[in-house]
C-alpha cells in the first residue's frame, strides 16, 4: 500500500488517502500534488503525493510560489490533521509554480 511504515488495510489506505488528498489540495497555496514516489498503491490505482501508513502520512506537493514555504508546509500539515488528527505528518515540498510564468 505504501513505500513506509507497518501496513494498513487497502481499503481504510484508499478512503484515508483520498479524504486527505481533497484536503490538501483545497490549500491556497497548493498548486497540485506532487507526482513520484509517494504515494498510496491501490487495487487498479495510485493516490500520488499521499502515502498512508501506521500511524502517519506522508505528503508530497507543488507549492505556489506565493508565500514562504514554511508556510506552505505549515498550511498542508493544518489541512491534512483535519482527517488524520493524531498521526505523524511528513510534508515534502517537490516544485514550486511561479503564478503567470509558462514553461
Amino acid at each position: 500500500m505504501t513505500l513506509f511504515g507497518d501496513p494498513v488495510d487497502t481499503a481504510e489506505a484508499g478512503r484515508l488517502a483520498d479524504r486527505i488528498r481533497k484536503a490538501v489540495t483545497g490549500c491556497a497555496s497548493v498548486a497540485r500534488l506532487a507526482e513520484g514516489p509517494v504515494a498510496t498503491y491501490l487495487p487498479g490505482r495510485a493516490v500520488q503525493g499521499v502515502a498512508v501508513g501506521e500511524g502517519e502520512v506522508r505528503i508530497a506537493v507543488v507549492a505556489v510560489y506565493d508565500r514562504p514555504l514554511a508556510e506552505v508546509a505549515d498550511q498542508v500539515r493544518r489541512a491534512a490533521r483535519s482527517v488524520v488528527p493524531e498521526w505523524r505528518i511528513d510534508v515534502a515540498i517537490d516544485d514550486i509554480e511561479i503564478p503567470g510564468r509558462h514553461g
